[in-house]
């Protein structure tokens, strides 16, 4: 699904994927596509975050903040700028045709934006930004960049963009900064 989108994805592909010769072997599993669906989307949600949680755990300094945007784009030049977000193109495909896959993309970017937003915060807890800067909005402005700087690197092959709106917003949140 990640690879032809959800529509572009049939049962014959899934079974091939899971290696698995019968639909009643993934019927097992999932009543239908859509619940299937739901899966992939947690499943999605789950691997970028596992693969940020490091980072994001300690994403309590400028320092912090440095490090897990050059991660985000050295795995894009990893990956040949090829394929942008898995949730962006997910809720690029399903966030109009399906509420409840929708409603399910939207907590994965809540648990994203808030693990974001919690190193914020723990910047302002230690004196590293004003208390006047609005977490929230920094957080979101920031996972906001992220989504569209990945789209503009699957688009144009480069990581420039991404490196411009990333650095952008960092220079945002430095003009927070204390001291």
């Amino acid at each position: 699904m990640y690879d032809q989108g959800v529509a572009g994805t049939s049962t014959e592909d899934i079974l091939a994927a899971a290696q698995v010769t019968s639909p009643s072997q993934l019927y097992h599993y999932f009543d239908d596509k859509k619940s299937l669906v739901q899966a992939v989307i947690e499943y999605q949600t789950d691997c970028v975050l596992q693969f940020q949680r490091p980072l994001l755990q300690r994403l309590d300094s400028f320092e912090a903040l440095e490090a897990w945007r050059d991660a985000i784009v050295q795995a894009q030049h990893a990956r040949g700028c090829k394929g942008g977000c898995p949730i962006g193109s997910l809720a690029a495909e399903l966030s109009d045709a399906d509420p409840q896959a929708r409603a399910r993309l939207a907590a994965g970017y809540a648990q994203w934006e808030g693990a974001i937003r919690d190193g914020l915060v723990s910047m302002q807890e230690r004196g590293e930004l004003d208390e006047e800067a609005d977490a929230g909005d920094l957080s979101l402005a920031l996972l906001t960049a992220v989504q569209g700087g990945l789209l503009m690197t699957q688009t144009r092959r480069d990581t420039v963009a991404l490196e411009a709106v990333l650095n952008a917003v960092i220079d945002l949140i430095r003009c927070h900064a204390r001291g």
